[in-house]
C-alpha cells in the first residue's frame, strides 16, 4: 500500500471538490483547478469532507498512479486555499529586476534588457532590485515559470553570478588560482 496514496485529503472550509467523469474540479477562494484522473487505474471518492484515493489493482501502473493522483489532488486543494510561492534571487554587479505592468524587466549582463511575460494565473512581484517572487495556485505552473526565469541566466560556477532559487547553494570552482601552485 502506498504510504502517500492511502492518506485522506482534508478539504478545508471554503473549498469545493467535485468529482466528474474522469475529472476532479477543485474550487476555492483563490480560483478553480481541474485535473484529469485515470479512472481505469484509481477510484477517487468524497466522504464526509475528505477525499480518498484507492487503486483498483496491484499492478505496477496502479501502484504508480495511486500516490501521484493523491498528491496532485492535494496540491490542487492547497493551491486554491493558500496558493504557492517560489522565490528567486539575482546576484551579480549590475544585475537587477523591475516590474513594468505585468511584465518583468531583467538586466542580466546582456547587451539588451530581458522582458519576461508571465502566463495567465501567475503573478510576479519584485522585492528590492534582486528578489523575485512567483505566485500562483497551480504548483506545477509556479515551478515551471520559476525555472524559466532562472534559465535566463543560470548561476555560473566561478563567481556565482546569475539567477538562483532562494536558499540555493552554488558549488564554486577554484578556477585559475587553483592551478597556479602546480608547475
Amino acid at each position: 500500500m502506498s504510504r502517500i496514496g492511502k492518506l485522506p485529503i482534508a478539504v478545508p472550509n471554503g473549498v469545493n471538490v467535485t468529482l466528474g467523469d474522469g475529472e476532479v474540479v477543485v474550487k476555492g477562494p483563490k480560483g478553480e483547478l481541474r485535473s484529469h484522473i485515470l479512472k481505469q487505474v484509481v477510484d477517487v471518492k468524497l466522504e464526509d469532507g475528505k477525499v480518498l484515493v484507492e487503486r483498483k489493482g496491484d499492478a505496477k501502473p496502479h501502484r504508480s498512479a495511486h500516490g501521484l493522483t493523491r498528491t496532485i489532488i492535494n496540491n490542487m486543494v492547497e493551491g486554491v486555499s493558500k496558493g504557492f510561492r517560489k522565490s528567486l534571487e539575482i546576484q551579480g554587479v549590475g544585475f537587477r529586476a523591475a516590474k513594468a505592468g505585468e511584465n518583468l524587466n531583467l538586466s542580466l549582463g546582456y547587451s539588451h534588457p530581458v522582458v519576461f511575460q508571465p502566463p495567465t494565473g501567475i503573478t510576479l512581484s519584485v522585492e528590492g532590485t534582486n528578489k523575485i517572487h512567483v505566485d500562483g495556485i497551480d504548483k506545477q505552473q509556479v515551478g515551471q515559470v520559476a525555472a524559466e526565469i532562472r534559465s535566463l541566466r543560470p548561476p555560473e560556477p566561478y563567481k556565482g553570478k546569475g539567477v538562483r532559487y532562494a536558499g540555493e547553494v552554488i558549488r564554486k570552482k577554484l578556477g585559475r588560482a587553483g592551478k597556479a601552485g602546480k608547475k
